[in-house]
């Protein structure tokens, strides 16, 4: 595919494969909005893309806070006029068996990987539509598909977000958006290292 002018807009982008896949369409010459709630970091892959491509911007953005994203939205529309891409790969993972964990804990999982990624994709959906174009792109994990040990609630969080993409890929196939819903297995990024404990703590370990 052919992404040069092409205009993405990632959430996550300041680490992992966010981070990466930033850099790797710098490299293909996209016009890219950069998202996440760390800006030190958004900033230094902010100076990585501007390597390669001259239009890289960062808008930060906090899937916890999801109350309105309509003036995050306004602000690229304003800049870029369309939005052909939308990356979602924001969220947090989860190392605590189900009956050591309080339910708040699961409450945040869900309100960052679920309502906080549909919460944006909402928002930029509308422009979509009266665009008659765009592809959304929603990062999963293989626990999307299968439950797996000390993820009980990061493993929900995901099965919730393939029903409501594969749900909005039917009611807008005639409108010309795609969606996809990527599948990665284990991959080596600070999400592991980043996990919530029972407590609410950092696992601070790396792929385990």
């Amino acid at each position: 595919m052919n992404f040069k002018g092409k205009t993405i807009w990632i959430i996550g982008a300041s680490s992992g494969i966010g981070k990466a896949l930033s850099v790797d369409f710098a490299r293909q010459k996209a016009r890219l909005i950069l998202s996440s709630r760390n800006v030190d970091e958004l900033e230094t892959v902010k100076g990585m893309c501007l390597n390669f491509t001259d239009d890289c911007s960062v808008i930060p953005l906090d899937l916890e806070d999801n109350s309105d994203y309509t003036p995050l939205v306004a602000e690229v529309i304003n800049r870029y006029n369309i939005i052909d891409y939308l990356i979602v790969n924001g969220g947090i993972s989860q190392r605590s068996l189900v009956h050591e964990t309080p339910l708040k804990i699961d409450r945040r999982l869900m309100e960052v990987n679920y309502f906080g990624n549909i919460a944006i994709t909402k928002a930029v959906l509308p422009k979509m539509i009266r665009q008659k174009s765009g592809h959304i792109v929603v990062v999963s994990s293989i626990v999307g598909k299968f439950g797996f040990p000390l993820r009980s609630a990061y493993s929900a969080s995901k099965h919730a977000l393939h029903g409501f993409y594969e749900t909005l890929r039917a009611e807008h196939k005639n409108d010309n958006i795609k969606v996809t819903i990527a599948i990665p297995g284990r991959v080596r990024t600070n999400i592991s290292y980043n996990a919530l404990k029972k407590d609410g703590s950092r696992h601070q370990q790396s792929l385990v």
